[in-house]
């Protein structure tokens, strides 16, 4: 990492926010009325802020309006990046075509999300002892800041492969001689850190949903331990921690977390305070239309979802009164002929895909089309006028709808998964089927039998667009031949599962270049 990159120091600015992540500098002077953190962590409170700043990561939305939910879409065979022309949002643009470089791409903001985040982290982590607090919850701040600290970790080494390991903070002057571990090290660490947690008497379950939702309990750490082991190919492991969470009658809520799948799959995409933190969420990122996100401040300050104006069409307008209520968005992140051709007849295809091919051609609407339009747009985040911020700030920085890190359809396949490559069996009387029945039954779908492609092209459909089809096509070792049919357009080659580690981290440091990027 290099010092213009990120922060050591951890500051609170006002309203209890802790410093701009995407700030270009690494080591400064603290702001004026801001708190240096060899001052901070004082009391519970100064704890609790702390706490805060580590999740306010989560949902970071970053320079060039680099998300993770953005990225993955953008480079998965599902979506086009679209916008106004070739270079319009031009780190999404290099992403969908993987020409990708390591001085030019997503990959500097998404590697500045994880170490932001693992920097908090640790440094919560280290000042918590000497807090004077109550010691039961200062074992629930540390157990939270240990599954955060994984997840970031989780989402770097998918993303990069090679990377440091940090579980502590580093001096400054030692912060140019870092080195890079293997990625077994780094979900080694994932691991330790989550049955930590796990291990945590004083870590709920999973924390009440009006007050503290969107906090991670033992829910989140045992959904995010099934993950990773299912990356690691741990199938017997992974099937047992999914199982954990998905409880013990697939279709029915869980008796220990009482997870279980909302029954009107549309109803996931509301932004309305009802349907945020559902029976469904298992980790779930906030949003709000009440931070007054302005142009002046930056996308990175605001507390809105950036995705809703992102997939919005273009200049869109209704023909008709009884058309939706979409706002006029920027037209990106489009559904590709791919995925439509897969979905176009599956239930769920009216809630995931908006059609404006047809809405056109029956004359109810019009639009001006994107670069590489298909006519498809994913519907899941376009804005609704409904939904458009009427408070401070600018409207298409506000809008509330909240994102699914994890949710309970997710962990059904997941497990399903593990348990057909553990050799479970896939027909009927299995779990395996079960789980995936459950899933295909709530959007009025019969049972099949749970083999991989079947389990396989269930996530497909189910989490278009939710930014998990690259991560899975990369897994499974599928991504060659998804991409296939659309070269030359889209010239992925092996170098392309992973992200370069970004130019400027490598300048005057002793950080290497990924081998499959080193050439570049």
């Amino acid at each position: 990492m290099k010092r213009k990159n990120f922060k050591y120091i951890v500051a609170l600015a006002a309203g209890m926010q802790f410093i701009n992540a995407c700030s270009n500098k690494f080591l400064e002077v603290a702001p004026k009325g801001s708190f240096l953190e060899s001052n901070y962590y004082q009391n519970q409170q100064q704890a609790f802020n702390g706490l805060i700043a580590v999740y306010d990561v989560v949902g970071w939305q970053g320079g060039d309006y680099t998300t993770k939910v953005g990225a993955m879409d953008a480079a998965s065979d599902d979506h086009w990046t679209g916008g106004g022309s070739p270079t319009d949002i031009n780190v999404f643009q290099v992403l969908t075509r993987f020409t990708v470089t390591p001085a030019f791409g997503p990959q500097d903001e998404l590697w500045k999300k994880g170490f932001s985040g693992i920097f908090r982290a640790n440094t919560l982590l280290a000042k918590l002892p000497g807090v004077p607090m109550d010691d039961n919850l200062k074992k629930r701040y540390a157990a939270e800041t240990k599954i955060l600290r994984a997840h970031f970790y989780f989402d770097l080494v998918r993303f990069f492969r090679n990377i440091p390991l940090f579980t502590e903070p580093v001096p400054a002057d030692q912060m140019n001689n870092v080195l890079q571990v293997s990625p077994e090290e780094v979900y080694k660490q994932i691991e330790q850190d989550l049955k930590d947690a796990i291990a945590e008497s004083n870590l709920p379950d999973v924390p009440p949903r009006l007050g503290e939702g969107g906090r991670v309990g033992k829910g989140v750490a045992h959904a995010l331990l099934g993950k990773v082991y299912l990356y690691e190919k741990k199938w017997t492991e992974a099937a047992a921690e999914l199982k954990e969470v998905n409880g013990d009658v697939p279709g029915q809520p869980s008796a220990k977390y009482n997870y279980n799948l909302v029954k009107d799959f549309a109803s996931l995409w509301k932004s309305d305070d009802a349907s945020k933190f559902n029976s469904e969420s298992i980790f779930e990122v906030s949003f709000n239309s009440i931070s007054g996100g302005n142009w002046t401040d930056g996308v990175p300050k605001t507390e809105g979802n950036i995705l809703n104006i992102l997939c919005g069409p273009r200049s869109y307008a209704k023909d008709s009164a009884n058309a939706p209520d979409y706002v006029a968005g920027w037209g990106f992140l489009i559904v590709s002929k791919e995925l439509y051709g897969a979905i176009h007849y599956d239930p769920r295809f009216g809630a995931t895909v908006l059609d404006m091919d047809s809405l056109v051609k029956t004359k109810k609407v019009h639009y001006v089309t994107s670069f590489d339009d298909t006519g498809y747009f994913l519907n899941k985040f376009a804005g609704r006028q409904s939904n458009a911020s009427t408070g401070g700030g600018e409207m298409v920085l506000n809008f509330p709808q909240n994102l699914y890190e994890i949710r309970l359809a997710d962990t059904y396949l997941m497990e399903a998964e593990a348990r057909v490559n553990a050799g479970e069996g896939s027909g009927a009387g299995t779990r395996a089927y079960a789980l995936l029945a459950a899933v295909r039954a709530r959007v009025g779908l019969g049972a099949i039998p749970a083999t991989f492609d079947n389990i396989f092209k269930e996530r497909r459909l189910e989490l278009a667009g939710e930014g998990h089809r690259f991560f899975d096509l990369v897994r499974t070792g599928q991504a060659a031949a998804a991409f296939a049919p659309i070269m030359p357009k889209r010239n992925f080659t092996p170098k392309n599962e992973i992200l370069p580690i970004p130019q400027l981290e490598l300048e005057n440091t002793k950080l290497k270049q990924s081998k499959e990027w080193a050439s570049q």
